[in-house]
């Protein structure tokens, strides 16, 4: 009896790769609702956080421009080039909410070669509790990911999926924000 449950526990996985692995990567969008959006309206720009990377990644890092410092310069380009200011350091310590684009992104190898993944930007700011207002903390309050499988060669689908969030943030954050023309003096 328990060689058939490790046997039907091993085969339900085993199918399950297999269905993954024939679809192609599998992804998932949290909601980017007219609540959340309505979060991002007012802030004055965005400190950038970029989570380390996993070890079981990181030797394949360089070549599909993972790292870190890439990932990062690669997001501020990116966030620059639509009008979302970024905020160094000393400016984010000097904005209200403390607003922060949180950047994770999480690999699992389950399998020579294959990774899974999951992609997760987040926009985080400091709030205050209805019930305790002299209590503040940092929550995020936007946030969209996206996870699937990807093999050690096509780690570039990993790179391509955080684009696609960052430009869903954007859309976002412009929403909310949108460009007012300058008043003539």
């Amino acid at each position: 009896m328990k060689y058939y449950s490790l046997f039907t526990k091993y085969y339900s996985l085993t199918i399950l790769a297999l269905m993954l692995t024939m679809c192609g990567t599998v992804r998932g969008y949290a909601l980017d609702s007219d609540l959340e959006r309505q979060t991002l309206s007012g802030i004055q720009g965005v400190n950038i956080v970029i989570e380390d990377m996993q070890p079981n990644i990181q030797k394949y890092a360089q070549r599909f421009e993972l790292q870190k410092e890439q990932i990062r310069a690669d997001v501020e380009s990116t966030l620059k080039k639509a009008g979302v200011p970024v905020l160094t350091w000393d400016q984010w310590l000097k904005t209200p909410g403390k607003p922060f684009l949180y950047v994770n992104v999480n690999t699992h190898e389950y399998e020579k070669y294959w990774y899974a993944y999951d992609v997760k930007v987040e926009l985080k700011q400091s709030v205050m509790l209805e019930i305790n207002p002299s209590v503040k903390t940092i929550v995020g309050t936007w946030s969209m990911s996206m996870t699937g499988i990807a093999n050690v060669g096509k780690l570039d689908t990993i790179k391509s999926g955080l684009n696609v969030l960052i430009g869903r943030f954007i859309e976002a954050y412009l929403s909310a924000n949108p460009k007012r023309p300058k008043l003539n003096k």
